[in-house]
């Protein structure tokens, strides 16, 4: 099925999405972190922590960070769940390289790595592991069903799905404040601290186009997930959703 986000372009209609997804988060590595936190206001953290700590019962030890960018997610999550192992994959090399250098820095380097990976066709093997998050990055998927269908396969029996994504609140007032946040905030900030303008417009549509709650729920479900389940954050503006294979 075709999703109404997977039609947007961080450059225009001229490319593959993920390609152009790929050149956004490079050219913005250096200045993402900065910008997520300046955007979120710091309640990122928040939200990241609560997504861990859904999954600190399962114990999981062998973990993939999908959509990884600069590696918080992964480093967080190492550091509660304490893990066998943890891999963080994306397709953006440029903020894959901003998080070498923070887990080497944290000195993880033994206990995470690194890969490009495309979502929608990894080189895992089927059933590799214990547990699978997404922060904040499915929504840049250029397939949507087939980044959950990859990400099915490679989850093992009874292994455990995480996202987090930013969604739209659905009631006032902050419906309405998230509207002038996301199309007048957003774009000023993301052009004076990142130089790239495009991308801090293309961010907010994706958000806005992006299935959410039950729709979301669906969709996770139609992959093949069972115990299917969302919470909203923050007056619905993140998402937290819950799966089992």
């Amino acid at each position: 099925m075709n999703y109404p986000q997977e039609d947007i372009k961080p450059y225009g209609d001229d490319g593959r999405k993920g390609r152009q997804v790929e050149q956004m988060f490079d050219n913005i590595a250096h200045k993402y972190d900065l910008l997520n936190h300046a955007l979120s206001m710091g309640i990122d953290k928040m939200w990241r922590r609560k997504a861990i700590n859904w999954l600190k019962p399962f114990a999981p030890q062998r973990i993939m960070d999908v959509a990884t960018g600069t590696g918080d997610f992964a480093i967080l999550a190492y550091r509660k769940l304490q893990p066998q192992e943890l891999i963080g994959t994306d397709i953006s090399e440029g903020m894959m390289n901003v998080g070498r250098e923070k887990v080497k820095k944290e000195g993880l380097s033994g206990k995470i790595s690194f890969a490009r990976e495309d979502c929608t066709s990894l080189s895992f093997d089927a059933n590799s592991f214990d547990a699978i998050t997404v922060a904040f990055g499915i929504r840049n998927f250029e397939d949507l069903d087939k980044g959950l269908a990859e990400m099915h396969r490679v989850l093992r029996e009874n292994g455990h799905l995480v996202i987090l994504e930013l969604t739209t609140p659905d009631h006032f007032p902050m419906k309405q404040l998230f509207a002038i946040y996301s199309k007048i905030v957003i774009p000023i900030l993301g052009k004076l601290l990142s130089k790239d303008n495009s991308a801090y417009t293309y961010l907010p549509r994706t958000i806005q186009a992006f299935p959410q709650g039950e729709v979301m729920k669906n969709v996770i479900t139609q992959a093949g997930f069972s115990k299917v389940n969302f919470k909203r954050l923050t007056f619905g503006i993140c998402t937290l959703y819950t799966a089992t294979k």
